[in-house]
């Protein structure tokens, strides 16, 4: 439970708790005034002894804070990322690795997350990152404005910055740190989202201490329990009921670095096993400027099936059968582009390139996202569902009209086909119903086009 609150900054009201563990009564508290941190504002007796209460409390970094129960995450921590939101969602308390290879855009996809999802406080954790990188940070975040207030984004961001040329036991304590102080946060009832950038520092800096201990190696000279602490670390993810009757969670988002971009080195594949979703970023889609680079064939999300249910209260009960519709077009799509890769697309038929096409479309219209542009930098859920059937709806009357006799290049010609492809610059957040429009003048292109070749 709390006993005073402190208004920290003009968005986060710090919520001042009774250390877990200490019970008793009340016996004295002191009046509404300033007080330094370690003033004692209050004053609880019990079988402890007499406990006096301050403005903070000490807690091991390395130990889970306790909570009353733990419940299974069931609502979207809104990213604003179509990748992220449509196809390999996130929920609030849950984990995530994104593996990536130098200059794959980690460090800018956690950027885009800390400003525009949902959360109510943001911890990022600066691990073994270059100094000027941090500096960038903290230089830029105080400057952004936080959609959600209007205020400096910095005034809900904690961050903890443990640079390369830092103690390398400062960088291996780093990331429980951060998961510690996301606790305390979230024990106030706040959502909490933790960035973690990046495990793989932290696990050099803990290989390096396991070396100068003497311990045994095991892979790649890293000590036999990384495992133990990776899992030590995403288990302390989760939505919970706080030991004071709040609701709260921590979402951690920790991203890997793997030495050449080698997803098999130990790191990245115990990641893998203690996190329900992956978002592997592909440099062939960084070195293409697809941005997020986020593979849509190696990523995966277990929370889509928590999810539907959430999907539906917010009005979107078609959400599940439309992401397994477009996953399937991809994954038909990639079966077809080793064909092309050997004979050329002139050899597929209509019915087939139509999946190619659509899938372009998708790639290029929804997938990749522009997060210096005012339109495009944040789409929201009914924008994403909008365009999402959009773009199946183009597939669907695409393909009837080519087997009804339309070609390819007939289809591909129609005005309204190049201004999908422009939508997500186009459409403003708040101007959604743009996008029904486009969505009959399709279906009148269409109907002209099958009338046309119907008559020959």
């Amino acid at each position: 439970m709390s006993i005073a609150v402190v208004q920290e900054t003009l968005t986060i009201e710090h919520r001042v708790l009774v250390p877990p563990g200490i019970s008793g009564t009340v016996t004295a508290v002191s009046p509404e005034g300033e007080y330094r941190v370690e003033d004692t504002i209050a004053v609880v007796s019990g079988e402890q002894g007499e406990t006096r209460l301050s403005l903070f409390h000490r807690w091991p970094v390395r130990k889970g804070r306790p909570y009353r129960s733990k419940a299974l995450p069931n609502s979207l921590l809104i990213t604003g990322q179509r990748v992220i939101d449509t196809l390999f969602p996130i929920a609030k308390g849950g984990s995530v690795a994104v593996p990536g290879g130098f200059g794959t855009g980690k460090t800018i996809l956690q950027h885009a997350l800390a400003k525009w999802c949902d959360a109510q406080v943001i911890i990022f954790i600066g691990c073994g990152e270059r100094g000027n990188e941090m500096t960038d940070v903290l230089t830029e975040f105080p400057r952004i404005v936080d959609p959600r207030t209007g205020r400096p984004l910095m005034e809900r961001t904690i961050m903890i910055a443990n640079t390369s040329n830092m103690p390398v036991a400062a960088r291996e304590a780093s990331i429980y740190t951060g998961i510690t102080m996301a606790e305390y946060y979230r024990d106030m009832g706040y959502h909490v989202a933790v960035m973690a950038d990046s495990t793989s520092r932290w696990a050099e800096a803990l290989r390096e201490l396991s070396g100068r201990m003497e311990e045994l190696p095991a892979d790649e000279g890293f000590p036999s329990y990384l495992p133990t602490r990776l899992a030590e670390f995403y288990e302390r993810a989760g939505m919970v009921e706080t030991l004071g009757g709040r609701e709260g969670s921590v979402s951690v988002i920790g991203s890997v670095s793997p030495p050449g971009g080698d997803f098999s080195e130990p790191v990245t594949q115990h990641s893998r096993r203690f996190v329900r979703g992956l978002w592997v970023l592909d440099r062939q889609l960084a070195n293409a400027r697809h941005y997020p680079a986020v593979s849509w064939l190696e990523s995966y999300s277990e929370y889509v099936e928590d999810l539907g249910q959430w999907w539906e209260s917010k009005g979107f009960p078609e959400w599940k059968s439309l992401r397994g519709e477009i996953m399937g077009l991809l994954q038909q799509e990639n079966r077809l582009q080793q064909v092309v890769k050997l004979v050329g697309p002139d050899v597929l038929p209509d019915s087939q390139r139509i999946v190619l096409e659509t899938c372009a479309l998708f790639k290029n219209a929804f997938l990749q996202q522009d997060s210096f542009s005012p339109v495009d930098m944040f789409c929201p859920l009914e924008k994403q569902v909008k365009m999402l059937k959009l773009i199946l709806l183009f597939h669907e009357r695409g393909r009837r009209a080519i087997q009804k006799g339309a070609t390819l290049v007939a289809v591909r010609g129609l005005t309204i086909c190049r201004e999908l492809m422009r939508m997500r610059q186009t459409v403003k957040n708040d101007e959604i119903e743009k996008l029904d429009r486009m969505a009959a003048e399709l279906d009148r292109s269409m109907n002209e086009l099958e009338a046309r070749y119907e008559r020959r």
